[in-house]
């Protein structure tokens, strides 16, 4: 697939994984929004709020603003020496944490329809900067309906909520595969050769993302179980994954799609 119609792709599919959040939250009253969600020690405000903080920190990165923006989120106060990228994001949320979940939601909703802006004003090979580095504008849409998928889900879970699976997974689920040297590499550990995936999709036909040369390491399943895999929201065992190779469990336990 050629970049432009790759990054037009993933932007549509963001545009609707926005909408299904948005379905979510609208009309919450203030009790919703202080409801637990999936993320431990974080409600269904905090949820927003750190999409919020991470969809402006993508609009100054398109707007080459990224390092002014990313100074406050990047070490906030309080922040140890040697902190995450997790630990960072929870310290960001904290510092703000307390305001009306209404407001927090509008805050999102400006966010967020920024960010789709900006996105579709690059060019998807175009160089942006990012927690982890330089990205492309295409890996880094990517990765924002990533984050956004999975914290639809965990704002779903904290209201009851039953969401549909649909193919806005396949971008994400290619995701994952792409950037394991990436989260190998932060494991520092080495791929000791090329991964394959074969992954069901929702509607039951197969994906298939195989690499340049001959794969050492295989990994097989549904695609909605690699993907919460690679969120760190359910474990392998819990799924019916199924890797082989030297790297079999390595890939399970290291994925992610986030930086």
């Amino acid at each position: 697939m050629q970049p432009t119609q790759l990054m037009d792709d993933v932007l549509t599919a963001l545009a609707e994984q926005d909408d299904e959040l948005d379905g979510l939250l609208a009309g919450l009253d203030e009790t919703g929004f202080a409801r637990a969600s999936r993320c431990p020690d974080w409600s269904i405000s905090d949820v927003v709020l750190h999409l919020a903080q991470t969809d402006e920190m993508t609009v100054a990165s398109a707007e080459r603003r990224f390092t002014e923006v990313v100074a406050a989120f990047g070490r906030p106060a309080g922040a140890p020496a040697g902190a995450t990228v997790d630990d960072l994001a929870g310290l960001a949320v904290a510092a703000e944490r307390g305001r009306p979940g209404a407001e927090v939601y509008q805050r999102w909703k400006a966010a967020s329809a920024k960010r789709s802006k900006a996105l579709s004003a690059c060019e998807a090979g175009a160089r942006l900067p990012w927690v982890a580095g330089d990205l492309s504008a295409v890996t880094l849409a990517t990765t924002r309906l990533a984050e956004t998928w999975f914290h639809t889900g965990d704002v779903a879970a904290g209201l009851g909520r039953a969401l549909a699976t649909g193919d806005r997974l396949r971008p994400i689920a290619r995701l994952a595969w792409r950037t394991l040297p990436y989260a190998f590499s932060r494991a520092g550990r080495t791929l000791s050769g090329p991964v394959a995936m074969t992954l069901t999709a929702p509607d039951g036909t197969t994906w298939e993302f195989t690499p340049d040369g001959p794969a050492v390491t295989s990994i097989t399943g549904p695609a909605l179980d690699f993907c919460l895999v690679a969120a760190r929201r359910i474990p392998p065992s819990d799924t019916t994954l199924v890797a082989t190779g030297p790297d079999a469990a390595a890939v399970l336990d290291l994925v992610r799609t986030f930086a």
